[in-house]
């Protein structure tokens, strides 16, 4: 609840006083069918997340989120977004049963705090999936900034409610040691999550952040058997959890690969052999007749910086095979001109 108070503050601040970010255009129908919906999906992931701290190790909690792509593939079949696949069911089947034997094997296992965070998993998986559905529907796109000044302010209500109602009446104020500056660092770890996130997405390709996903867990695991001496973490821990991260790696070079081959139907064949004699710089192979020069120079320079862009993360069509199909294209092209 502090951390959405706290982003949805220094978001405002951004939008709307020093304005480095322009808000989109929000009517209340798009803000009471869309953002509240994914609010409460929000702070459910985060109510129930936070509690299953209070059961069970992190370590365990980080081995227990590898459900998360099961979670978000079930909701996104059920929401009609995404096709049952045999591919990807097997992937979350190995999952599924990489995270049942890491269960087997935690030491501590304790199941109010396991379906407090397969709640969570389930909630966030939830969200995503109508932020998809929903935002697109109304073609919003937001980044992490307006995302937070829209999102976190109604968050935090519904933080507020059960908070207000379940835990404020058991709270003793004075027994509570209230450090200004332990709060405030952490809401500003908060916030520069929200920020590294934005800078990563702008700055890398879908590969990147997936493979520092699960470096990230690693990390996490790794250090959470450090700093807490009561995540002790077993073999079987280790041999289920390898198991679901085989699966969740599997995963995302599906969807990886999926995003790759739904981005190659967009350009036409004339158009990539375009860019790749200019990119080649082998215009020489070409022969192009005089009066088609002029005719091309007149109507055809038009094309913006845009256009050469080049997915660095995308493999290349071979350009052999591409510019002999190129070149009986355009052959054919101007001969139909003439």
């Amino acid at each position: 609840m502090i951390h959405m108070a706290f982003s949805g503050a220094v978001a405002f601040f951004l939008v709307r006083v020093f304005k480095i970010v322009s808000p989109v255009k929000m009517t209340f129908e798009i803000y009471a069918t869309c953002v509240v919906p994914i609010s409460a999906f929000f702070a459910s992931s985060l109510w129930f997340g936070n509690t299953a701290y209070l059961h069970i190790s992190v370590a365990f909690i980080q081995m227990l989120k590898a459900l998360m792509p099961v979670a978000t593939f079930l909701m996104a079949v059920l929401c009609g977004i995404d096709k049952a696949r045999c591919d990807v069911f097997l992937n979350m089947l190995l999952v599924s049963v990489g995270v049942v034997i890491s269960s087997y094997g935690e030491i501590h296992f304790n199941t109010v705090g396991t379906v407090y965070q397969v709640t969570g998993i389930f909630a966030e998986a939830l969200r995503l999936v109508l932020t998809q559905v929903l935002l697109q529907k109304k073609g919003l796109t937001l980044n992490p900034i307006t995302s937070l000044y829209y999102i976190a302010p109604c968050s935090f209500v519904f933080l507020f409610v059960p908070w207000y109602l379940l835990e404020k009446p058991v709270m003793e104020v004075s027994q509570i040691q209230f450090n200004f500056w332990i709060f405030f660092s952490n809401a500003i770890c908060a916030l520069a999550l929200n920020f590294s996130i934005f800078l990563v997405i702008g700055r890398t390709g879908a590969v990147t952040i997936r493979v520092a996903g699960v470096l990230k867990d690693w990390i996490l695991i790794a250090l959470s058997t450090v700093i807490f001496p009561e995540s002790t973490i077993t073999g079987l821990n280790i041999i289920g959890y390898a198991i679901a991260l085989c699966g969740v790696v599997m995963y995302n070079y599906i969807k990886v690969r999926d995003v790759r081959a739904s981005q190659l139907p967009a350009e036409t064949i004339p158009d990539r052999i375009t860019k790749e004699w200019k990119f080649e710089k082998k215009s020489s192979d070409i022969y192009m007749p005089d009066n088609i020069d002029e005719n091309e120079g007149s109507s055809g320079g038009n094309g913006s910086a845009s256009d050469m862009k080049i997915d660095e993360e995308t493999p290349l069509v071979s350009s052999s095979r591409l510019s002999h199909i190129g070149r009986t294209q355009l052959t054919n092209q101007y001969a139909i001109g003439k």
